[in-house]
């Protein structure tokens, strides 16, 4: 590589170390950026011109030229092979001036490859951010799917792995379509601070000609310009927002993968994965393992990985932009791979999933889940609820020395430990009514968990709307 197949190399006379070349080199990664970064060159193209410093007639062949090489590099992959480019950015620059001539020299004229990059990789988040969202949606729309399927299936509710109360399947499922929701919302919150333009900001200090930012703004769909030339080209804020953004999104991906390993062991049994995305042992014939879901839980670890990097490189750089921001683009581009492929691989997984609702049923049966429901009982006789608790907890007691729930034991049994405690008591017991009680909003009642179901649907279809 040569230093004349630089763009800055004037001011140098040795031949650079061809070790430190390749060191320096981002090409075989921020090719991704090849799109965005040809969309942002013809905007800037247009603002030379109304700048006045392009003809109409360099304009054209200019725009030309970036056409040719959008077409080239969308149809053959084998375009950017054998490029000894620095980056991306010198890469179409070089293809430009191949193809029209020391015209394409000129398109450089008034920005930097500072805020030319800042530029093109806010284009290339904005896109993919829009297209997690649409991921998010369709996770949303398997879990909702799934509820509906089982919408009367009842589940053990837990606390510390323990059982602790019973509840809906479907209030599960809509436990996570919320988390999911919350993912969506911060998507959107950091895709407006993505979609502000850096393009005019130049190096450091800003451009020197007079190119309206505003325009540039519009032609290229940003809602905001960048106020401040220093923050433009340093600001990677918007970067780790959206691997923060991507690190909740994994984490409740993996919160959800736990569940469903751990339900579809022998030893709970609630669950059976689709044969599309498990697979055998090399050496247990009987095993079903659940690798599609292990491998979620872990890639979360990765994707965590990429926003402390992000961190680490930001926090002790010096105004204004450093090389060291050379190393954002490899992590943003995993974080935005790993969590689309996971939101992709844990849809296939709900939309495929075996409930298996007399398992659960009997889990949410056994094991004192209606104690909680024996002290309100109490309470509501008029007894304080520390007082009933303990009664309960005795009457549990009672329950666990005779190896039977609570709903079997005699009433006369009962009443030794609270006169207060009728016939009535066995009604409260029932797994009906002890989910029929939890009639507020969010609670597992069925009645609160249609209305959930039905303000799910609207939320993604007004979503999808917008």
């Amino acid at each position: 590589m040569n230093q004349s197949n630089n763009l800055w190399g004037g001011r140098f006379t040795d031949v650079a170390d061809k070790k430190f070349v390749e060191f320096n080199r981002s090409f075989g990664f921020d090719f991704r950026l090849f799109a965005a970064d040809i969309r942002g060159c013809r905007a800037h193209c247009e603002s030379l011109w109304r700048a006045g410093v392009l003809t109409p007639e360099e304009t054209d062949t200019i725009q030309t030229g970036l056409q040719t090489i959008l077409e080239k590099g969308l149809e053959d992959v084998e375009f950017f092979l054998d490029s000894n480019a620095e980056d991306v950015h010198s890469f179409i620059e070089a293809r430009l001036v191949e193809i029209i001539g020391n015209t394409g020299r000129k398109l450089h004229t008034g920005r930097s490859r500072n805020d030319q990059v800042a530029t093109a990789l806010r284009l290339w988040m904005r896109e993919k951010i829009d297209e997690l969202a649409i991921d998010v949606q369709n996770a949303q729309k398997s879990l909702l799917g799934l509820a509906e399927k089982h919408q009367t299936a009842v589940l053990p509710g837990y606390t510390h792995l323990q059982r602790a109360q019973p509840i809906l399947f479907a209030h599960w499922c809509l436990a996570y379509f919320e988390m999911l929701k919350r993912d969506a919302a911060r998507l959107i919150e950091v895709r407006g601070r993505v979609n502000v333009l850096p393009l005019g900001a130049a190096a450091l200090a800003g451009t020197s000609y007079p190119i309206d930012r505003q325009c540039v703004a519009r032609d290229l769909g940003f809602d905001a310009i960048a106020e401040n030339s220093l923050d433009a080209v340093s600001d990677r804020d918007f970067a780790v927002e959206f691997a923060a953004a991507a690190s909740l999104i994994m984490t409740h991906l993996s919160r959800l993968a736990e569940d469903i390993i751990l339900y579809a062991t022998t030893e709970f049994g609630f669950f059976e994965l689709s044969d599309a995305v498990a697979t055998g042992s090399s050496l247990m014939p009987q095993k079903k393992n659940p690798d599609s879901m292990e491998l979620v839980r872990g890639k979360s670890g990765r994707v965590f990985g990429h926003l402390m990097a992000l961190l680490t490189m930001l926090k002790g750089l010096p105004m204004a932009y450093n090389k060291d921001m050379q190393e954002d683009k490899e992590a943003i581009f995993d974080a935005y791979d790993t969590t689309r492929d996971c939101l992709l691989i844990t849809t296939t997984v709900l939309q495929n999933l075996r409930v298996r609702e007399e398992k659960t049923h009997k889990a949410a049966v056994e094991g004192y889940l209606n104690a909680t429901e024996l002290a309100d009982y109490l309470s509501k006789k008029n007894i304080p609820f520390r007082d009933a608790h303990e009664i309960a907890g005795k009457i549990v007691l009672r329950a666990l020395e005779a190896k039977v729930e609570l709903n079997d034991l005699e009433l006369s049994e009962m009443k030794k430990y609270s006169p207060e405690i009728e016939t009535d008591i066995y009604d409260a017991l029932s797994l009906q009514q002890t989910l029929k009680t939890k009639n507020v909003i969010g609670g597992t009642a069925p009645e609160q968990v249609e209305k959930a179901l039905q303000k799910a649907k609207l939320y993604l279809t007004k979503s999808n709307a917008g």
